[in-house]
């Protein structure tokens, strides 16, 4: 786990003005990381293609080539001169040193973008988007200094970008990096020290990037103990059954001592699932809204849902119910939310009146989780995405891990399930709706068939091997 922030200017001042470094000692370490990758990662003499903006992003650019000179065979192209002190200044450096220029750039082993980095605030001009889709069009392996070229400051792209294999952002991680929009530009993200560590760099904050390390699984290890003491896990079965269905199997899955399906009609779950007309008076945890469609009374669901004060995951349907919004105000009670883009507009929309598309949603994914988290701030909020934001009391979790492979229906199902299980089994709502996301994701990792092919009921068996990784 990472410490995220909005951005990385203030952490830059305070080592100017805390431990005495200067601009010059920050770049030379920004360079010196990018080259350590390089040189771990390629043989001596490639060919590396360096671009460099008029700025401070480009004037790592440059230091890079001048360290790198030498030992690859380097080439700097300068689309639009450069302006900054510290360009100019880096620029003389490299061109004592002989680093060459172009006034071409040409596909390369590796190409550098440092044109842009963080901040970028405006649309890219039509110049900077014709050399962006050129670089973009070149076979080497593609490598990002900072942030590519194109995704803006809140992560969205301005209007194209620079599709890196590799993003080797300076210093810490920011929110730009875990935008859904700028997801397939960003590629692998790794963090380089400037000149001091990451304990002396970093300040107390209160976002985190998850990684698969933080994953702590529900494993049995008590040896007197028996069903009951792995709680109990109701899950509410609607109009769509299997959807209900498939979220009971996770739940059953990952650890759930016992887990009952409630049901309006008979269904026909698999046998190791029970099945009830009412909510057990043992329950520990509620899933609900999977699926849920107007299969229930109202006065059914006050009784055995509002009413019933036991933990609860709210998913789906259950953002159409306003009875079952109203348990949003139960303040004593561990309520986990867990809406995808989509649902979340309903979901606003129901609980302040303010109409949003799912593209702004998108656009603001770390500002909307915030407002909800200013409204609600001891209900635990999953935002569902390519990139999961997870967010209660203030502290907010980036769950960067999605695949493609979990586009698909029923996916969300076996996660409600992976939460209500843990749960039912003990945890907190902000732990249960981590470690579940975190479980869903790696076990998502385990499937080995063809990326479209990975059903519902495959994550749901992956999860099995997770304990043996």
């Amino acid at each position: 786990m990472h410490k995220v922030f909005q951005s990385c200017y203030a952490l830059d001042q305070r080592c100017y003005t805390a431990y005495g470094l200067t601009e010059d000692i920050l770049m030379e370490h920004a360079a010196t990381g990018m080259a350590a990758y390089i040189q771990a990662h390629f043989e001596a003499g490639s060919t590396i293609l360096i671009v460099s903006g008029t700025g401070n992003n480009g004037a790592d650019g440059i230091v890079l080539a001048r360290q790198l000179y030498g030992a690859y065979a380097v080439k700097l192209y300068l689309p639009f001169g450069v302006k900054s002190v510290m360009a100019k200044k880096q620029l003389a450096r490299a061109e004592a040193v002989g680093v060459p220029m172009v006034d071409t750039p040409e596909d390369a082993t590796i190409v550098v973008d440092a044109i842009f980095g963080a901040g970028l605030n405006r649309n890219l001009n039509e110049e900077t988007c014709a050399v962006i889709a050129r670089l973009n069009c070149f076979k080497g392996f593609k490598i990002a200094c900072d942030i590519p070229t194109g995704v803006g400051e809140e992560g969205s792209l301005m209007p194209v970008a620079f599709r890196a294999d590799v993003t080797l952002t300076m210093g810490a991680y920011t929110e730009a990096h875990y935008l859904d929009e700028s997801k397939a530009y960003i590629g692998e993200l790794l963090s380089i020290d400037l000149g001091v560590s990451r304990e002396q760099y970093e300040v107390p904050c209160h976002t985190y990037v998850l990684e698969a390390g933080d994953l702590t699984l529900p494993s049995r290890t008590g040896l007197d103990s028996h069903k009951g003491t792995f709680g109990h896990a109701a899950v509410f079965c609607g109009e769509k059954e299997g959807a209900g269905i498939i979220a009971g199997m996770a739940a059953n899955r990952f650890g759930a001592g016992l887990t009952t399906l409630v049901v309006h009609d008979k269904v026909s779950p698999p046998a190791w699932l029970m099945h009830a007309t009412d909510l057990p008076k043992n329950s520990t945890a509620i899933a609900i809204g999977m699926g849920l469609g107007a299969h229930f009374e109202r006065e059914f669901l006050q009784k055995n849902v509002v009413e019933s004060h036991v933990p609860i995951v709210l998913d789906a349907d259950a953002f159409y119910h306003s009875d079952l919004l109203a348990i949003l105000e139960q303040k004593e009670r561990d309520i986990v939310v867990t809406p995808h883009p989509k649902e979340f507009t309903l979901l606003w929309k129901k609980l302040t009146g303010e109409k949003l598309s799912v593209a702004e949603v998108q656009r603001k994914r770390f500002e909307m989780v915030r407002k909800f988290n200013a409204l609600y701030p001891h209900v635990t909020l999953l935002l569902k995405g390519a990139t999961m934001l997870i967010i209660q009391e203030e502290r907010l979790y980036i769950n960067p891990l999605g695949s493609p492979k979990l586009s698909k229906g029923g996916s969300g199902d076996v996660l409600s399930g992976l939460i209500v299980s843990l749960l039912a089994q003990g945890c907190s709502g902000i732990e249960s709706a981590l470690q579940a996301s975190l479980a869903f994701t790696c076990a998502a990792e385990k499937y080995r068939g063809a990326s479209y092919a990975m059903l519902p009921t495959d994550i749901i068996e992956a999860l099995a091997l997770l304990e043996r990784a």
